[in-house]
């Protein structure tokens, strides 16, 4: 009978299934910062590449800690205006991922707008990154594009940052 209890009871615990995280693509509300049709007279056009992880590896690459990523996008200018053309997410293959701009934002002086991630989106991996094609009128105050990755686990906290780099298209 304890045979049969034992096994009853192992074939209880082995059948039950641990509910998968759902992937929430967390909005950012773009739509207020549309541009209908900026006019491109007089702006200069720049590409930046922004590296971000989705997680990283520990335990001798056996395990991996999974990471909330947010992008901020900041136009340091105190004059002009900055003008985000794409705003693409690839993963670590180089697949796209996600667009998340329909139209071209404008972003006014010294503002920043941010791109959240959350930890349980995980189609970036560890080698994921960003593409944004930007406009701006004087190349002396570039955008600057950074993330900042974070994680906790129990007691234990990472976190750090990777800062986008100026690519030619």
């Amino acid at each position: 009978m304890r045979i049969l209890s034992a096994l009853l009871l192992l074939v209880l615990i082995s059948s039950c299934e641990t509910p998968k995280e759902e992937v929430t693509v967390i909005k950012t509300n773009f739509e207020k910062r549309y541009v209908s049709n900026p006019s491109m007279e007089n702006l200069e056009l720049g590409a930046t590449y922004l590296p971000v992880y989705s997680h990283v590896y520990q335990m001798h690459g056996n395990n991996n800690l999974y990471l909330t990523i947010t992008t901020s996008l900041r136009n340091t200018s105190a004059t002009e205006s900055l003008y985000i053309l794409k705003a693409d997410y690839y993963d670590t293959a180089g697949k796209k991922i996600r667009e998340y701009l329909k139209k071209p934002i404008e972003l006014k002086p010294l503002e920043t707008v941010e791109i959240i991630i959350d930890q349980v989106d995980r189609e970036g991996g560890s080698g994921a990154n960003f593409i944004f094609d930007w406009a701006i009128k004087d190349k002396r105050n570039l955008p600057l594009f950074e993330a900042v990755m974070i994680s906790t686990y129990g007691q234990q906290g990472v976190s750090f940052t990777t800062n986008g780099t100026q690519i030619y298209k």
